[in-house]
């Protein structure tokens, strides 16, 4: 499967039109394609002028020196290759035009791929794994050959990026330097392709890209087009690779105009295996909506503050950090009752209010800002389920708290108690769930109702009637949410508790640790 195309299927060329093939530089490549080609000229000498070749070589991982014979490696830049001279031809160009197009693509490609493992072929044996689970393997071909260099640990997307772009446009690399880059800001003009090798999800792989397309613009190139998809696979290769199309400038008369190239690209083929694209240059600057919460659409007149400014704000990161330190168990919970998530939306939400209490966005001494802060948070970092959860409830609070506080600009105990019931009040009118549900409601009405009978004495009374409703949870079957999709014995039998639940009980348990302190 991994193996270069017969050439009896390569000699079906049409005995009636010029050919120009493009293909990658591979040694089964070169021979099959180039008898095929001796073959068809064999039975047709008076064509011999009509058969031409473009030998793609883009592959930038092996250097110059170790590849002074064989040469470079075709990867997916043949991709670009195939898509520009195909348009042309499309529109009519002559065999001539469409090859000296092509030959000028070719040289100006370059890709390099990297993976965490090789692919496994169908009806073999289960494979073993070439790498270990900490490694990466930069240079990886798509013929399941192995790179040229190994990585471990493995670098996060941010650095490794950078590093595989250093491989294509670097010019001070004496056994690379494959590509004129100017590198300075505005000069380069590029085509981005990032291709999957075959394993990667659509999710992975626009993370990949997005990451790719900061990295070239922080770097001053101008990207003119950028394509991500699968164009050509290495089969189930968990893997990708980058190619990068060097446009040439205004100033270059020998080359194809650069907005001939790019109309090429954007000409739309039938072709399945051709992703959709937006015929556009990706925005500079993506646009975001403004949130849809602000502090200042329910503050008004002076700030809310709290008795203690230091135990609130103590009492704030010692939650997000009890559910940062609670994640692992979190994500294992919701890996059997949900879709695996859970730990690590809570953990991003924590790690994202840590970061507000640091600058100061979250204090004692405004209460209201500071919790409207939190559901900015919510709705802006965790999303999803949770997110909106979390964000109606934080902004319901806030709502609360400035109906109850009315004589007073502190916060008293009464004022957060009847302010919760309040917020509490406010979710159910978006959701279902009702105790027992299975659901983080069930901790959460538990510490609002007990805090409710007695407001300021019965905390640490609220917060063990939280513990007991998310425990409870083991034992209860699923309502709503995704754990209602879930086979109900099974979670009976494991008893498994509710991931959401979990997490409300660990926020609220790490409040009674400083109440004891107080």
């Amino acid at each position: 499967m991994l193996a270069t195309a017969d050439n009896k299927l390569l000699t079906a060329l049409s005995s009636s039109i010029p050919v120009e093939t493009e293909f990658r530089n591979y040694t089964g490549d070169v021979l099959n394609f180039g008898l095929a080609a001796e073959q068809y000229v064999a039975l047709n000498p008076q064509k011999t002028d009509k058969v031409k070749f473009v030998f793609v070589g883009d592959d930038v991982a092996v250097g110059k020196t170790q590849g002074s014979i064989v040469g470079r490696r075709g990867l997916a830049g043949i991709v670009l290759v195939y898509k520009i001279a195909g348009a042309l031809a499309h529109r009519g160009g002559s065999l001539d035009e469409v090859y000296n197009v092509a030959q000028w693509v070719s040289s100006n490609v370059a890709t390099i791929g990297v993976g965490l493992e090789h692919c496994h072929v169908p009806g073999t044996a289960a494979a073993t794994s070439h790498l270990q689970a900490s490694e990466i393997e930069i240079g990886m071909g798509v013929h399941n050959e192995s790179g040229n260099r190994r990585l471990s640990p493995n670098p996060p997307l941010k650095e490794l990026i950078p590093h595989l772009l250093d491989l294509i446009m670097s010019t001070s690399d004496s056994e690379r330097s494959f590509l004129p880059f100017q590198n300075q800001q505005g000069k380069d003009e590029i085509v981005i392709m990032v291709n999957n090798l075959g394993g990667l999800s659509e999710l992975e792989l626009g993370a990949i890209t997005k990451e790719v397309h900061a990295t070239l613009r922080a770097r001053g190139v101008i990207v003119h087009r950028m394509f991500s998809g699968t164009f050509m696979t290495s089969l189930n290769m968990p893997g990708f690779s980058i190619t990068l199309l060097l446009l040439p400038s205004k100033e270059n008369t020998f080359a194809p105009a650069q907005s001939l190239l790019l109309s090429l690209l954007d000409d739309q083929p039938n072709a399945p295996g051709w992703k959709w694209s937006s015929r556009a240059a990706p925005p500079v600057q993506p646009h975001l909506a403004p949130s849809t919460l602000q502090a200042e659409q329910i503050t008004s007149g002076s700030p809310l503050k709290t008795a203690d400014a230091n135990f609130f704000e103590a009492g704030v990161k010692r939650a997000c950090e009890a559910l940062i330190t609670a994640e692992p168990e979190i994500t294992q919970m919701d890996t059997v009752a949900g879709d695996g998530d859970c730990g690590l939306t809570l953990k991003a939400g924590a790690e994202a209010v840590l970061q507000k209490l640091s600058k100061g966005k979250i204090d004692g001494h405004d209460i209201g800002g500071s919790i409207i802060a939190i559901a900015q948070v919510a709705e802006e970092t965790m999303g999803g389920t949770s997110g909106a959860l979390y964000s109606i409830f934080f902004s319901a609070l806030a709502q609360g708290l400035h109906s109850t506080v009315t004589s007073s600009a502190t916060v008293t105990a009464e004022s957060w108690s009847n302010a919760l019931a309040y917020a509490l009040t406010k979710l159910y009118t978006y959701t279902r769930a009702r105790p027992p549900s299975r659901t983080l409601v069930d901790p959460l009405a538990a510490f609002v109702e007990i805090l409710g009978k007695s407001p300021g004495s019965n905390l640490r009374a609220a917060i063990e009637a939280a513990t007991a409703g998310a425990e409870h949870t083991r034992d209860v079957e699923a309502k709503v949410g995704r754990s209602a999709y879930v086979e109900g014995d099974r979670l009976k039998k494991e008893r498994v508790a509710d991931p959401g639940a979990w997490g409300v009980k660990t926020i609220l348990e790490s409040l009674i640790i400083d109440e004891r302190k107080k």
